[in-house]
Parts: C-alpha cells; structure tokens; sequence
C-alpha cells in the first residue's frame, strides 16, 4: 500500500526567539523592511499581530520569515508592559 502525503500533512517547525533583545532586533529589522518597501510598518505589524496573517509582512530582506520567529502573545505582553512603563 502507496502512502501519499501532501504539503498539508506536515508538521513545519520554526524557533521561537524568546530572547528580549532579539525580539527588539528583529522587530525593527521587519519594521525597516517595510518602511523601504513603502508601507506603514506600525498599521502592518499591528495587522500580522492581531490576525497572525503572514501577508501584512513582506518578504523583502527576508522580513516575513523573520516575524514568523516570534511569539506574537509575548510580543504583545512586551508591548503592554513597555507600554504602561513608560
């Protein structure tokens, strides 16, 4: 017997950046990419943090893999907490 898998049949793994300064590193990376691209970078990485959809990043500089690195709920713990800080 013939065993066929497709693409959605596999697990993909990635690592999750749980490091403080990189997480800021790669944010600003993701950012910058965008705003060379000539998008929002805030109204786009609100929208990938909000949605989990890859496509408000682009793949330019790599960007789009890179924010797939992060743990959007502790990047978004991060932002409340730097945000009520401040």
């Amino acid at each position: 017997m013939e065993v066929y898998f497709s693409m959605d049949d596999l697990t993909r793994k990635f690592d999750v950046v749980s490091n403080d300064a990189d997480s800021r590193t790669i944010l600003r990376q993701v950012y910058e990419s965008l705003r060379l691209k000539g998008y929002n970078p805030i109204n786009q990485i609100v929208g990938y943090i909000l949605s989990e959809d890859p496509t408000y990043i682009t793949n330019y500089n790599n960007a789009r893999s890179l924010i797939c690195k992060l743990d959007r709920d502790e990047l978004l713990r991060e932002m409340v907490v730097h945000y009520l800080n401040q």
